[in-house]
Order: structure tokens, then C-alpha cells, then sequence
């Protein structure tokens, strides 16, 4: 009497099934990033705790007072940032064109949503007069709720 087969004895069998795991596998981590923010983003609707990241901060540096201030309230009305300190005259030192520059500049702190950093930065190599504008972010990991609530709700970051 002849065992029922427990595995699949055509080769033609193999080379189909070992794709579909090797398209699933791939498909899972393609979407686990995707999955892992929706889970925080879900975990934080429900519980109101913060997702770390959701807001950044973005350090530019400006040639004067008066450009940074024109900066800051351009950057507010286009809505790309709820908030932006304008700190005092820094020294800065660096190399431009093989040379070394010291100069004199102030520096915009903005507070933005991570997700608008892109559109910042783009929107920032139109207005700014360096050829090339100082911009980086910091990702906030935590801080005060209320602050944080307030970013979400009144901070008029729009997506």
C-alpha cells in the first residue's frame, strides 16, 4: 500500500512557492516602517502620549536681525513652522570655498512637524541670500505635553 505524499513531489511546485515567500517576506519589511508608525500613531490617538519625532526642531542661520526676522514671519505665514526663536549674534567660523570665513550671524530656531522639513528646506533655498542656507533638524524625542499639545492644536502647522 502506497503513503499518501506529505510534501509536494513535483518540481514544478518548488520554484512558485519559494517565490510567493520570497514576495511576502519582501513585503513585509517594505511595510513594516509604514506599520510601525501607523501602531504609534494609533497607540497615541487612543492614549494622547506623543509620538517621538512627530515635531522637529530646525537650526538656519541668518546673515542679520532683520533677514532672519523676514524669514521667520514668511516661513509662519506659509504655515511651515507654529513657532520660531530668533536668538542673538553668534561668531561663526567655517570654510567657504577653501578659505577659512569668520562671520557674524543670527540663528533661527523653528519649530516645524517633522513631515514639513522637506517643504521647508525647498521653500528656504528660495528666500534665503546664502548660496547655501545652514538647515538641520534635531527630531523632539519628548517634552511637555502641553507644549506638545499645543504644537499639534493651535500651532497652525497644516499638512
Amino acid at each position: 500500500m502506497d503513503k499518501p505524499a506529505t510534501q509536494c513531489s513535483l518540481p514544478n511546485y518548488q520554484k512558485p512557492c519559494a517565490l510567493i515567500f520570497f514576495l511576502i517576506l519582501t513585503a513585509s519589511f517594505l511595510t513594516y516602517p509604514m506599520l510601525w508608525t501607523l501602531s504609534l500613531h494609533l497607540h497615541s490617538a487612543v492614549t494622547g502620549s506623543y509620538v517621538s519625532g512627530t515635531y522637529s526642531i530646525v537650526f538656519v542661520n541668518c546673515p542679520n536681525e532683520q533677514i532672519a526676522r523676514d524669514i521667520a514671519r514668511a516661513i509662519l505665514e506659509k504655515k511651515l513652522a507654529a513657532s520660531v526663536n530668533i536668538l542673538p549674534k553668534t561668531s561663526t567660523l567655517h570654510f567657504w570655498k577653501g578659505e577659512i570665513e569668520e562671520t557674524t550671524e543670527i540663528l533661527l530656531l523653528i519649530k516645524t512637524k517633522t513631515s514639513k522639513i522637506h517643504m521647508l528646506s525647498s521653500y528656504m533655498r528660495l528666500i534665503h541670500p546664502f548660496e547655501i542656507p545652514e538647515l538641520f533638524s534635531v527630531p523632539m524625542n519628548q517634552g511637555d505635553p502641553h507644549y506638545l499639545k499645543w504644537l499639534k492644536e493651535e500651532g497652525m502647522i497644516e499638512d
